[in-house]
């Protein structure tokens, strides 16, 4: 499945942390969102974030007590992220959803609210052809015109499953900013020749460890590090490859919702919904 080309050019986030993507950053709050230029991405970091002022709860943090059962939660904070407004925003999901990155990585100057760390987490989630599901933290990779790139070993429960069941749904906490993105879709296997030029760029101990980690099968203490030994001795002295069993997923979105928390849990959500085959984004507004 293809859709239309972004008017956005991909957004790459890369493996090692001193090379993560740079992002336009707009002064602007996002309700401005039309005014960010389309070819202002950058993929490599440039300059570090700035130090805005630290960003005040509205309201006590969560708060417990102790009962016979358990413990139960008592009280949370106030959100109050920036409004969204439905007449400012794009027509492609993809754009708001860079945007949004971009001021989590990197706050327009004079925000009030800190940089994310590390937005780039996500939980995926998966099921099996009977619908049992599973859940975990993965890193996205990329952001590109037709959806969510990341990658993993083929062999591995969420990759099963997602042969069994080509599925899945990604959620993105960004806490500092009191904003969360949802997004739903159909998955495929990226290409060979993309999943190669990803895995060149991870450090030596990452491509060591996917050849020797057969993800999500029980191993014996100590088998792990003797498998990362027998691999380092297998490429001494030499790069290491992309193993067959390792590779890229692509989410393609057919729904995209867009969360920014508010006071009295009053919250501003927008889901962008269209057909599974591609088409036209149909936009609403949630109750909260």
């Amino acid at each position: 499945m293809r859709l239309a080309p972004s008017l956005i050019a991909p957004t790459r986030l890369f493996a090692n942390s001193s090379a993560r993507a740079t992002l336009p950053v707009h002064p602007r709050p996002f309700n401005h969102l039309h005014h960010l230029h389309p070819r202002s991405i950058s993929t490599t970091m440039t300059a570090t974030a700035p130090s805005p002022a630290p960003y005040e709860p509205t309201a006590a943090a969560t708060a417990t007590q102790q009962t016979s059962t358990g413990v139960k939660l008592t009280a949370h904070n106030q959100y109050d992220a920036t409004r969204l407004d439905r007449t400012s925003l794009p027509a492609d999901p993809l754009d708001l959803f860079r945007a949004w990155l971009a001021e989590a990585l990197r706050p327009a100057p004079g925000s009030p609210f800190p940089p994310v760390r590390e937005p780039e987490a996500m939980v995926l989630s998966t099921a099996t052809a009977r619908g049992v599901p599973s859940s975990r933290v993965v890193l996205l990779k990329e952001v590109d015109a037709d959806g969510f790139v990341f990658f993993t070993n083929y062999n591995s429960r969420k990759s099963a499953e997602l042969q069994a069941n080509p599925y899945a749904a990604l959620a993105f906490h960004w806490r500092e900013v009191s904003r969360q993105v949802r997004v739903v879709g159909k998955v495929e296997k990226v290409s060979r020749a993309e999943s190669e030029a990803y895995f060149a760029t991870r450090p030596r101990g990452s491509q060591l460890g996917a050849w020797a980690s057969a993800q999500s099968s029980a191993v014996g203490e100590g088998a792990l590090a003797a498998a990362v030994e027998d691999a380092a001795k297998k490429f001494e002295g030499k790069d290491v490859p992309c193993p067959e069993h390792w590779g890229g997923w692509r989410l393609v979105p057919f729904e995209i919702e867009f969360w920014a928390g508010q006071p009295s849990r009053l919250h501003d959500r927008f889901r962008y919904t269209r057909p599974e085959a591609g088409g036209e984004w149909a936009v609403d507004r949630l109750a909260p």
